[in-house]
């Protein structure tokens, strides 16, 4: 699938890491390293536009890496880009970490999966069919 876009940064197209991946890394398109201290959140420009067809989004995604070694997250996760938006691509990132984390300019600070995604109608009833699991909701079916 083709998708247009405008890459004002300086930094190449994300591109797929592997063969397999589902995300692109996006990247910090900053001047200078920002700090971001300990549960402070900040705005990333990455620079980038996309048009994307009717019926599909992107998703904003953390990376796992930056999560797991920094508390490094995005706080609207996933955050969604729809096919009409236009603006530039930036990320809410927020350190959920106890140190402070600096962003270098350049450094990979997302991901981004684009997909299809249905529109839905819906269908006002008074009762819902019954299921095995019911209204049983958070942690409801255990936890092993």
């Amino acid at each position: 699938m083709q998708v247009k876009i405008v890459n004002k940064s300086r930094y190449p197209l994300p591109q797929y890491a592997t063969a397999l991946s589902a995300g692109m890394d996006l990247k910090a398109n900053i001047e200078e390293p920002v700090t971001l201290g300990s549960l402070e959140r900040t705005m990333v420009p990455t620079g980038l536009f996309i048009e994307l067809p009717e019926g599909y989004e992107a998703q904003i995604r953390p990376r796992s890496g930056l999560a797991a070694k920094h508390g490094i997250t995005v706080t609207n996760a996933p955050g969604t880009i729809d096919a009409d938006y236009r603006g530039e691509i930036c990320v809410l990132l927020v350190n959920l970490g106890r140190e402070p984390f600096v962003i270098n300019p350049g450094e990979r600070i997302a991901q981004m999966v684009v997909a299809r995604h249905e529109r839905v109608e819906w269908e006002q009833v008074d009762v819902l069919a019954e299921s095995g699991r019911g209204a049983g909701g958070f942690g409801s079916t255990g936890t092993k």
